[in-house]
């Protein structure tokens, strides 16, 4: 085989190792219970992959190249004027470009597979199958308990985010409230979008505390292995018994243990924005 051969081989082994890299992960990380469209669809497109690299590879070039050597070699034994042999010439032009679009064929096959949104959701939760949250500046827009006496409003932003995370985790959310009314509000803000047709929440999995300690204590008795809160210091004190966190906040601060993890907002933790 010839050096340039050698070449292409190796970048196309390359090209093709990558492909297996996403292509596995992408499969293997949804469990056989959640096969669904898209993953059949990855596998046949794999199974496509791997058809079309094996033909690409088995292609014989030998007799070729011998015929071509042939050819030039005929002259100079006849005895003849060398000429230009313009059947070679332009065997090797056709010979280039079929090579050409072959391998930006391969090139589209092996092109990075973009992951959906519940992928990622899925991936960065770690495969954790309960989560608790607060409403209040993460799925609210409202930031104090005194705002919830007026008006309870959902975010748009968080909710494809929120959504998947009820098709894969049990959700609980909680918020500390001052009465009964506030809670009716976020009740209504929460069904008005959505969230308990669409989603697999239900309204007895939204529980409302009057302390920021009756919120740890929840979290506590749920065990979950994801918590999300605005609140660094119920942050700093479930940290030695959760197992993940995320702190929502729009600074960054300095990491103050492992497993907590800190974002502006829970839609860029995950990359929905």
């Amino acid at each position: 085989m010839a050096e340039t051969s050698k070449d292409e081989l190796v970048q196309l082994i390359r090209r093709f190792g990558a492909y297996l890299t996403v292509k596995f992960s992408n499969i293997f990380s949804i469990s056989l219970n959640n096969v669904n469209s898209r993953s059949l669809g990855a596998i046949a497109g794999f199974a496509v992959a791997v058809v079309f690299t094996w033909r690409l590879l088995r292609t014989p070039r030998g007799p070729q190249r011998r015929i071509q050597k042939r050819q030039a070699a005929s002259p100079a034994s006849s005895g003849l004027p060398p000429q230009t042999n313009t059947a070679s010439t332009s065997s090797g032009v056709c010979s280039t470009s079929e090579d050409l679009r072959a391998q930006n064929v391969v090139d589209e096959f092996f092109q990075p597979v973009k992951p959906t949104l519940g992928q990622i959701v899925r991936q960065k939760l770690s495969e954790g199958r309960k989560v608790t949250c607060r409403l209040l500046g993460v799925i609210l827009e409202e930031s104090s308990p005194e705002e919830l006496q007026k008006q309870a409003t959902v975010r748009s932003s968080v909710l494809e985010v929120l959504l998947e995370i009820t098709k894969f985790c049990d959700l609980y959310l909680m918020e500390r409230v001052l009465d009964d009314k506030s809670e009716k509000k976020i009740l209504q803000a929460l069904e008005y979008a959505g969230v308990f047709t669409s989603g697999g929440l239900i309204k007895e999995k939204v529980l409302f505390c009057s302390t920021e300690n009756g919120r740890s204590s929840f979290v506590r008795q749920l065990e979950p292995d994801w918590h999300i809160d605005t609140n660094p210091e119920v942050i700093s004190q479930l940290a030695r018994f959760i197992k993940y966190q995320l702190h929502v906040t729009p600074i960054r601060p300095e990491r103050t243990a492992s497993n907590v993890f800190t974002s502006a907002s829970v839609e860029q933790f995950f990359g929905s924005i």
